[in-house]
């Protein structure tokens, strides 16, 4: 880095002021950074398996009261990924301990949409779908959450995304899910 840009690390020592939030999945394959371009510093990172935003958790509402009331980012983007080990291990039946009760979420939202995902008869795609409601669901969670609602309640500029990243080519699709002002959620 600094063969590159003799003054990176002095810029990145002097000031944090990121306009995105990420919060995404922990899978070491899913580089936040990377994915979006940008730099050391641009992107405040929370990441869990199968980013997960539950209103219980203190280390993501943690993250994200910071990130909305100290850092004032503009943009929180909810990224799922296709082929998730954490949604796939949700609903395969085995059981693996503590982290059932982390996915227990993921295996309510398959049973909610059992009839549309027991529709699609290519497991992989099932599968992916399920990755997609994931995020639309997480997507509800952090803009129902009262950080982010007293955020549009005082007018800040904020907007919340839900996109889905493929490891199979690199792409990112925006799944349309954005919301940027005071609205009521119903599951």
């Amino acid at each position: 880095m600094v063969a590159a840009d003799g003054e990176f690390f002095k810029r990145l020592e002097r000031q944090q002021a990121p306009e995105y939030l990420w919060i995404g999945c922990a899978d070491s394959r899913v580089p936040a950074n990377e994915i979006v371009g940008l730099a050391p510093g641009e992107l405040f990172v929370h990441r869990n398996v199968a980013n997960l935003a539950p209103p219980q958790d203190a280390n993501y509402l943690s993250v994200l009261q910071f990130a909305v009331e100290v850092l004032k980012v503009k943009h929180i983007i909810v990224v799922g990924h296709y082929g998730c080990g954490g949604v796939r291990a949700a609903v395969d039946g085995k059981r693996r301990g503590l982290v059932d009760h982390w996915l227990h979420p993921i295996r309510e939202l398959f049973h909610e949409h059992r009839e549309e995902l027991d529709a699609i008869a290519d497991a992989h795609a099932r599968l992916d779908r399920l990755c997609e409601l994931n995020v639309i669901k997480q997507v509800n969670n952090v803009a129902s959450d009262v950080f982010v609602q007293e955020a549009w309640a005082r007018g800040q500029d904020l907007h919340v995304h839900g996109w889905v990243y493929s490891l199979a080519n690199g792409l990112v699709t925006d799944l349309e899910v954005r919301t940027a002002g005071l609205t009521t959620f119903t599951d």
